[in-house]
């Protein structure tokens, strides 16, 4: 098969952690094509997520590679098996790449944490908030454009309908309090994180302005737990579009924003009583 023009960032994901595999051994790439019986240049492919790789291959790449971490190379099996078409794609070439990748994540994901400082997380917008989100964007986007998008945050929301992942959203006051589209839209908004509370498999955590110390005011934070941890992912959004983050250093110090979030932040009933008490303060 030809090299894939546009890998997502799953694929380049498991040609990574190959990477890692075989530079760990002291491989280089022609010593690993020979050893597959293969050419330099298709090792070249697999790592940058150009060529897909067989199961029976990626064994034999952990067997040369002296790899002995049993869990890991199951899991990035499973990810050779994954080729199927799922709802996103029909999206493709509709919505940027980086928002298809977000959804693939998801979708793989065994729990999803979410820390946000501005906005109300995606996976918990109303349409109309989320709507009111993308008119933001500069340069404006056409009416049409901001339809799909809108449009896809609402499929993406899926994910959370039968609680198989479970979602923990930390949700700053800022966030709480901004009225992207104006009062009536955040109110309805709030009404609905309210709503959320209750389903299974989601928790919504706020963090006051009162606390005096807060780790994640930099950015918003999207923290993806992998099949084993070496398979964790952190998505941060930046203006020229999102950020994928799985170096094992960045890993860990994000690890540690989530910890100490968890230590400031108001706990589920406090949060909902919050959220509450925010909404009587809303005029308009």
């Amino acid at each position: 098969m030809p090299p894939r023009l546009s890998p997502t960032v799953r694929q380049q994901r498991l040609g990574i952690e190959l990477r890692k595999m075989r530079e760990h051994a002291g491989m280089t790439p022609k010593a690993m094509a020979a050893a597959l019986g293969t050419d330099v240049p298709k090792i070249s492919q697999i790592e940058n997520g150009k060529s897909g790789i067989s199961a029976d291959r990626l064994n034999s790449w952990a067997v040369n590679s002296k790899c002995s971490n049993t869990a890991l190379i199951e899991a990035l099996t499973l990810m050779t098996h994954d080729r199927g078409r799922h709802w996103w794609h029909s999206f493709r070439g509709r919505v940027p790449n980086g928002m298809l990748d977000i959804a693939e994540l998801e979708h793989h994901a065994e729990s999803l944490l979410v820390l946000n400082t501005v906005s109300i997380p995606g996976l918990l917008q109303t349409d109309r908030y989320s709507a009111a989100m993308f008119t933001r964007l500069r340069p404006p986007l056409p009416p049409h454009d901001a339809e799909v998008r809108t449009a896809f945050r609402a499929q993406r929301q899926r994910i959370l309908a039968d609680g198989a992942s479970p979602f923990t959203a930390f949700i700053h006051e800022a966030a709480l309090r901004m009225q992207f589209g104006g009062p009536a839209v955040l109110r309805g908004q709030l009404a609905r994180l309210l709503a959320d509370a209750d389903r299974p498999g989601i928790t919504i955590r706020a963090i006051p302005f009162s606390v005096d110390t807060y780790p994640g005011s930099g950015e918003d934070l999207f923290f993806a737990q992998g099949a084993v941890p070496e398979l964790d992912t952190v998505q941060i959004d930046l203006t020229q579009g999102p950020q994928f983050i799985h170096a094992e250093a960045e890993l860990d110090s994000y690890r540690a924003i989530v910890a100490e979030s968890e230590t400031i932040a108001l706990g589920p009933s406090e949060t909902s009583e919050f959220i509450r008490h925010i909404m009587t303060d809303l005029k308009g």
